[in-house]
């Protein structure tokens, strides 16, 4: 595929790597040079305000590929076909689709003036897809197949790339136990807090469990791989080792030979990251110190990670993930809403707006965590799972990744917990009943 246009810059170079690598066998290759598009044969794109002679898709461009400021955007979405669009105009897609897609994917937004949460994070309520009714759906997948349709209208014997659906249950590892391994102290200033609120159920199952009597409520590895087995996955797990306990930072220490022996088994089963703890954020030596500890007990350079409480501001948190050596970012996601934060159910290079270039970080979003159903949204486990199985179709229509998040603790099955392991269930023995053995996880 051929794309002419006037003014190649790295904007425009970005998001046509990102169209051809999602849905050609081939790099699309970008030309400012009139005169060879014209002459060109091949399959083309005609990215400009010019209109000449010629079997093209002519798609016009908006400004925002030519520029290298971040400013307001005036956006009004609408609907083509059942999908929203933006950034309309006479193009042939109806829209520019390329500047519409870079702005979701570079979540632009985000570097514009907002009102953060409580922990500093871009609120779901300021997003452009929160605002025009499609967070529920990976919008840049629809797009990319209705392009598809265009292009064949214009050359029918394209021949695209095979995209194949993906299902990659992710974890993460705040407490790998809720009683055992944290300790004399800890245990008993927690005695003391349970008597002193009367709550003395929780005493006696803590003794319970420290004495041999009962599993401990989070430890639910085993039960985890056999759920992998049965469902042929193959999950990847996010650990925090903080060193220092704080309010947000609640882990085990990885000091803990308990802990360290939890690490090394998933490392040698499955694939493994990073939780960086919520200290990190304000300070890059932490960052790289928790990343070494990891390295360390897993005998692997770790280079995968999750935020955690999902504390992500742009540019700042991606750029210390890349000073700290991690390549690969799990992330993108909202804590208080589930859906696609950046519109996409499809991995992609982060793109850095301040320094105008694209990164060597891979960026791979999420579009369900149980914790947004149970602590943000308030729902009951039969809720949350009628929503796993409508964002799971979505992806499975556009053959996307369904990437979603769990905790050990939401699947102790008592108190606040109990029915989400049975959900969590039910929702793998959906997912095995799609797939017949044929569609796993590709990390």
């Amino acid at each position: 595929m051929l794309v002419f246009s006037e003014n190649i810059t790295p904007r425009l170079r970005y998001i046509i790597h990102f169209f051809s690598h999602e849905i050609s066998n081939e790099e699309w290759r970008i030309s400012s040079d009139a005169e060879e598009f014209i002459a060109s044969h091949q399959p083309k794109i005609n990215y400009s305000n010019q209109r000449v002679n010629g079997n093209y898709l002519h798609i016009f461009p908006h400004t925002i590929l030519f520029e290298n400021i971040i400013v307001e955007q005036d956006i009004q979405c609408t609907k083509n076909n059942e999908l929203s669009i933006f950034f309309q105009n006479e193009s042939e897609t109806g829209f520019d689709i390329f500047a519409a897609a870079f702005f979701l994917l570079s979540r632009f937004e985000e570097y514009l003036p907002f009102i953060p949460d409580k922990h500093g994070r871009f609120p779901y309520q300021s997003s452009l897809a929160y605002r025009g009714g499609f967070l529920k759906r990976p919008l840049i997948n629809y797009w990319l197949q209705q392009l598809k349709g265009q292009i064949l209208l214009k050359y029918p014997d394209y021949t695209f790339k095979e995209s194949r659906f993906q299902f990659l249950p992710t974890y993460d590892i705040d407490m790998a136990w809720s009683y055992r391994h944290k300790g004399f102290w800890r245990n008993s200033a927690n005695v003391v807090l349970d008597l002193l609120t009367i709550r003395f159920r929780e005493v006696a199952h803590r003794l319970k469990v420290l004495t041999g009597m009962q599993k401990d409520p989070f430890d639910v590895f085993e039960w985890l791989d056999e759920l992998h087995e049965i469902g042929e996955l193959n999950p990847l797990y996010f650990f925090l080792v903080a060193e220092t306990v704080s309010k947000f930072d609640k882990n085990i220490s990885p000091k803990n030979p308990a802990m360290r022996s939890v690490i090394e088994r998933h490392s040698k089963k499955y694939s493994i990251g990073l939780h960086p703890s919520y200290r990190s954020n304000e300070d890059e030596k932490v960052l790289i110190s928790e990343k070494n500890i990891l390295s360390e007990i897993a005998r692997e350079d770790i280079q995968s990670s999750r935020q955690h409480y999902l504390k992500m501001n742009l540019p700042e948190t991606y750029l210390r993930l890349l000073s700290a050596g991690i390549r690969r970012d799990f992330t993108m996601g909202y804590a208080g809403s589930n859906g696609f934060r950046a519109s996409v159910a499809s991995s992609f290079f982060w793109y850095d707006l301040k320094n105008e270039k694209e990164t060597d970080l891979l960026i791979t979003p999420f579009c369900f965590m149980e914790a947004t159903s149970i602590f943000y949204k308030g729902d009951n486990p039969e809720q949350a799972l009628a929503e796993m199985k409508q964002l799971y179709n979505e992806v499975k229509t556009v053959n996307g990744m369904f990437c979603m998040i769990w905790h050990n603790n939401s699947l102790a099955d008592e108190g606040i917990f109990k029915g989400w392991k049975d959900a969590y269930d039910s929702f793998i023995v959906y997912h095995t009943s799609y797939s017949n053995g044929s569609i796993r996880s590709n990390i």
